[in-house]
């Protein structure tokens, strides 16, 4: 019986401590960036990259299904990331 539930305590300190490492590793990091303007209507989704990669970026989601990496410093990706952002509330 002790065995059993040592057993079992060990595998749920496994779960959490892997579940806990997967919300802090960086995620999606962008290391080429464009440089063009993509339309305000063919974006979809605009999020952050994690503040472990080592470029700021927008990662912007298209009505095509691509994702494509912009610097956080461009001024149309940070408006649209406030729109979209705004939109979600």
């Amino acid at each position: 019986m002790k065995t059993t539930v040592g057993l079992l305590l060990l595998l749920l300190t496994v779960y959490y401590c892997a579940a806990a490492r997967k919300s802090t590793a960086p995620g999606e990091c962008c290391f080429h960036f464009f440089t063009g303007r993509i339309p305000v209507k063919n974006i979809v989704s605009v999020t952050k990259t994690h503040s472990g990669c080592l470029e700021k970026a927008f990662v912007i989601g298209t009505a095509a299904g691509r994702h494509i990496c912009v610097s956080q410093s461009v001024t149309w990706a940070q408006e649209a990331f406030k729109q979209k952002q705004i939109a979600d509330e």
